[in-house]
């Protein structure tokens, strides 16, 4: 029985909880639902004999759902298990698309000239697939003229609708305003089949043959026969 004041000492609980995944012996339950090798359901059985099982098929005894009542535990090869996992994740790695973000900036009060070269720049990185983030610099007395910056943006993103649309809308960010083009979605796709497309024709295209090795040329007619005699004498009888 605790006195007033009296404080009870913290109840110590063990370590962190470890996220690995328990097997064989370190599965400390009294019973668990069973799932052979095979995938066939063996049902409830002793952590005991599900261990026996387990040995006697040279195998590991793994819990796969732990939060399950009675927690679920299957019959594998756990190095194999987890060799295929990682393999797994690798590949979900690689098969990620990576969001690209490329960078233009502009001046409110940018030439045609230049204008045109910061499109075409747009172009490109939208065709390659990433996204544009735009940038109007503001100096000075610019500064209070936003609106020039505002309809540079909406200009650039109405001439290269066809290509990608506006992702995040013309916003003041300090002194520059910023906006951020996205191209279509499959734009990479398209440009890798045109990429794939490409490069069997360009195996395919003929070699120029060297002079060297040009076709022989037809040999010469062989020259006429001189006439049979008796073809002769005919003709002098005539």
């Amino acid at each position: 029985m605790l006195r007033r004041g009296q404080q009870t000492a913290p109840l110590y609980l063990g370590g962190p909880i470890s996220a690995e995944t328990r097997i064989n012996e370190r599965i400390r339950v009294p019973e668990v639902r069973l799932v052979g090798p095979g995938g066939e359901q063996v049902g409830i059985v002793r952590v005991e004999d599900a261990l026996r099982l387990a040995y006697e098929a040279d195998l590991d005894l793994v819990e796969v759902a732990p939060d399950a009542r009675p927690p679920v535990c299957k019959i594998m090869d756990y190095g194999k298990f987890k060799y295929e996992a990682a393999q797994k994740a690798r590949e979900s790695r690689k098969n990620q698309q990576l969001t690209v973000i490329k960078e233009q900036k502009l001046r409110p009060k940018i030439d045609d000239h230049d204008y045109e070269t910061k499109k075409r720049n747009v172009v490109r990185f939208l065709e390659a697939g990433s996204k544009v983030k735009v940038t109007i610099m503001f100096r000075g007395r610019e500064q209070s003229r936003p609106e020039l910056g505002f309809r540079l943006l909406q200009r650039l993103g109405a001439d290269v609708a066809d290509l990608g649309f506006i992702e995040t809308s013309p916003k003041q960010d300090g002194r520059n305003m910023t906006m951020v083009l996205a191209p279509h979605k499959g734009a990479k796709t398209r440009v890798k089949a045109q990429e794939a497309a490409q490069a069997p024709q360009a195996k395919a295209a003929p070699r120029p043959t060297p002079a060297s090795a040009a076709e022989p040329a037809a040999p010469a007619p062989a020259p006429a026969e001189d006439q049979p005699a008796s073809d002769q004498s005919d003709a002098q009888t005539s």
